[in-house]
């Protein structure tokens, strides 16, 4: 059987000389030397078939195609008789792809790199791919200003047509910008232009570790733009950066950077206009307006103002509106006119509104807060007022919201609810501590989201050193479509209070009510509520004179109709501790006539939070309370058992819990304590900032503080027998007591901590106060 062998070589020469070439009919096609590829891959790359007439210039060209797939490392063409043989080595295939050095990219991303490059285990090793990736991964160490990184790649045979590639990484040392030169400017010198920069030069040998002078072309493209915007803000409308040169040093361990501008002339706004198809009134428009004829050309401003327009007309159901500041400067060379290009394309309609992660809170809870309707048009402003709704609730720690145009639909979207479910109650027996209250343990159930219903629920029985506490209570905040929530109550209290340090006595207080709300608007309710209480009043050998009189007057038995309203506006930025938004609470409990005590108490409550950064992880906090409480008529003293308290963890931290006030006549003691009072006045500010180190900065609020408080009598209780002269009666605010510390709060899986270390800064003889105060595993 005679073979003819047609090599390479001639079949390059074949290609050079075509005259020569010598065809055949081609009546079959053999694959030779295939072990890991298919004949299949092979015929599909090999542009010959049977049966076919070919010449060498057309047998050339086909193998040259089939060497292009980078399956082989040399390939031979082969005849016997008019059957062409077609001879292949194949190239090795990877087993093993090992990477070592890399720190600064981690493995997993340089693998996915590497794969989609075409490097990866189990396929055919190219040396080209190798040397490409080889660039590619110097250039990306370079751009992190890594310019003396080495990547090195062998290729180590490690059985029959298989090798390991071991890719060894040295990453260096960042390049140092040693200078940065600006050219070009006037308005501006070098040294006010440079603390626009994020990066810097070294200044020193000493004082350059203390600078952010590491390169990296990222770094590098973000202070070009803050130099081009800091150019347009001042009214340099045609600021251009003309070139950036980064030389680097041959050692490679310095970078000179230069930075040529052209500063061009500085404009003032002319005429402000609007064009396009503007869809609200132009007086109203001109009121979202943060720039104005006459100001220095801003372009933040002009932004600002794009934006303003185009939040309002999303409010108008205008989801893909455009709105461009489109400045043209006047042949006066001082002058710009601007012009907003209003485009609010079509009114976009909301198809479906989904939730996400809410695991346990059901789907029928989180839509009826929504504000955006489906099949409504889309408001982007209704959209948002739904995402902080959900915040209110205090069931979720985040709630993010994703808008997303409808696939061949250009006016309609979907928007979608994420939501990060967080604690919202307690359910386990319990144990805990709380410096006010002793060890506190017993059973319990409170959710405000009881099984995910939205539903409020109190169940349990609690028992500490000063109080035994059993109670149920159920509200459901949607009891009616329209938002009018409705919930009972039944409880038994009895409070001890011999071994604290208010004054010795003791209640017990059995009690049933009913409560109804009704939402005004989406930020304020108004609350009514009848609760019928039947309450006794024990004394001890050394209960104060004022009680052991006010019983004998009043008697030791008082049963009575409590009617309370209630008006609340709540615009926090989420439930449970906010950075955002202010809260305002006013409320009045009042006995209806025939209860055995008659009186009436008015409480007014608002804390407002003022953000310091876009994220709102910085915010001041402003806190204030006042109460007063009365008698309604006649001569009986209004009820001890009934007045305000103040001191402690919520109130006026560094003081013992609830011994602020007016002291009393104690009786057969020597220690004065405090029944508390009718008037009740509060404040206090906090500077709340992100705890360092926690990644989770919802679950987790450090803030300074400044306190101030105290409860005052408007009348002095009249006493057994003796002189009262100690009680002061009236309000004087230079009675008032301050505090200064530090406070956390931290929403644990086991339930809320809050503990705080205050110094009272003006305490004064018979104060009972506590540097270092905390609670732990009580219910909220």
């Amino acid at each position: 059987m005679k073979i003819k062998t047609i090599g390479m070589a001639a079949l390059l020469l074949a290609g050079a000389n075509t005259a020569q070439a010598e065809s055949f009919e081609v009546s079959d096609i053999r694959v030779e030397g295939l072990q890991r590829v298919s004949a299949a891959s092979v015929f599909n790359a090999f542009p010959v078939s049977a049966p076919e007439r070919v010449d060498d210039h057309e047998l050339a060209s086909a193998a040259r195609e089939l060497f292009a797939t980078g399956l082989f490392d040399d390939i031979h063409l082969a005849r016997e008789g008019d059957v062409l043989i077609i001879q292949v080595e194949e190239r090795p295939t990877i087993s093993r792809l090992n990477i070592e050095g890399n720190k600064q990219i981690q493995d997993e991303d340089l693998r996915n790199g590497l794969s989609q490059a075409g490097l990866v285990e189990g396929q055919v090793l190219q040396l080209s791919t190798l040397e490409e990736i080889q660039r590619e991964l110097a250039g990306l160490y370079q751009s992190q200003g890594r310019y003396n990184a080495t990547i090195d790649a062998e290729v180590e045979q490690v059985g029959a047509g298989q090798v390991q590639v071991n890719i060894n990484i040295d990453e260096g040392d960042v390049t140092k910008i040693r200078e940065i030169n600006i050219v070009g400017n006037e308005a501006f010198d070098d040294e006010t232009l440079r603390d626009v920069f994020e990066l810097e030069d070294r200044p020193g040998w000493f004082f350059g570790w203390f600078t952010n002078d590491s390169y990296s072309r990222e770094a590098l493209s973000g202070d070009l733009e803050r130099l081009r915007s800091f150019y347009m803000d001042r009214g340099y409308v045609n600021f251009d950066i003309d070139s950036t040169q980064v030389s680097v040093a041959p050692d490679k361990s310095r970078i000179f950077i230069t930075i040529n501008v052209n500063e061009g002339e500085r404009y003032r706004l002319g005429d402000i206009r609007f064009a396009g198809d503007l869809r609200i009134p132009e007086g109203e428009a001109r009121d979202l307006l943060q720039v104005h004829s006459g100001d220095i050309f801003s372009r933040s401003d002009v932004i600002a103002t794009s934006e303003a327009l185009r939040s309002r007309l999303g409010a108008e159901g205008f989801a893909f509106a455009n709105v461009d500041g489109i400045p043209e400067v006047r042949n006066d060379g001082e002058t710009v006119d601007l012009t907003f290009q209003v485009e609010p394309g079509r009114r976009a309609y909301v198809r479906r509104i989904e939730f996400v992660g809410n695991t346990t809170t059901q789907d029928e809870v989180l839509r009826r807060e929504m504000i955006q309707m489906e099949g409504a048009p889309a408001s982007t402003e209704s959209i948002s007022q739904s995402r902080q709704r959900l915040e209110r609730l205090g069931f979720f720690k985040q709630v993010e919201v994703q808008t997303e145009p409808v696939p061949e639909a250009n006016d309609q979207l979907d928007v979608t609810y994420k939501v990060e479910e967080q604690p919202s109650g307690s359910i386990s027996a319990s144990l805990g501590f709380s410096q006010s209250a002793g060890v506190i343990y017993g059973a319990s159930l409170s959710q405000n989201n009881f099984l995910g219903t939205g539903n409020r629920v109190n169940i349990g029985a609690q028992k500490s050193d000063t109080y035994t506490n059993v109670n149920l209570g159920f509200t459901d905040p949607y009891w009616t479509l329209d938002g009018i929530s409705r919930g009972y109550n039944l409880y038994y209290r009895k409070t001890d209070y011999e071994d604290s340090d208010i004054s010795t006595y003791s209640t017990d207080a059995l009690g049933a009510g009913i409560n109804f709300g009704y939402p005004i608007n989406e930020l304020t309710r108004l609350n009514f509520g009848a609760t019928v209480e039947d309450l006794t009043v024990n004394t001890y050998r050394d209960t104060p004179s004022e009680i052991q009189r006010y019983v004998e007057d009043q008697g030791d038995h008082a049963q009575a109709l409590k009617l309370t309203a209630s008006w609340t506006r709540n615009n926090l930025n989420r439930g449970i501790m906010p950075t955002a938004g202010n809260y305002q609470r006013l409320s009045l409990e009042t006995t209806a006539p025939g209860s055995d005590a008659e009186y009436y108490k008015a409480r007014a409550q608002a804390r407002h939070f003022f953000p310091m950064n876009e994220e709102e992880t910085w915010s001041l906090k402003f806190r204030g309370e006042v109460g007063y409480a009365d008698t309604l008529g006649g001569d009986d003293p209004y009820p001890f058992y009934e007045n305000y308290l103040a001191g402690g963890l919520g109130s006026v931290r560094g003081f013992t819990t609830n011994t602020l006030g007016t002291a009393t006549t104690a009786r057969n003691s020597g220690d004065d304590k405090t029944l508390g009072g009718n008037v009740l006045v509060e404040g206090s500010a906090e500077l709340i900032f992100p705890m360092p180190f926690v990644e989770d900065k919802r679950s987790v609020q450090p803030s300074v503080f400044i306190d101030a408080g105290n409860t005052f009598l408007t009348e002095c209780y009249p006493v057994l027998d003796g002189d009262n002269s100690k009680c002061s009666s009236g309000v004087d605010l230079g009675e008032l007591r301050y505090s200064a510390g530090v406070g956390v709060s931290w929403l644990t899986p086991v339930g809320p901590l809050t503990f705080s270390v205050a110094e009272p800064l003006n305490d004064k003889s018979g104060d009972d106060t506590q540097f270092f105060q905390f609670s732990l595993g009580q219910t909220f």
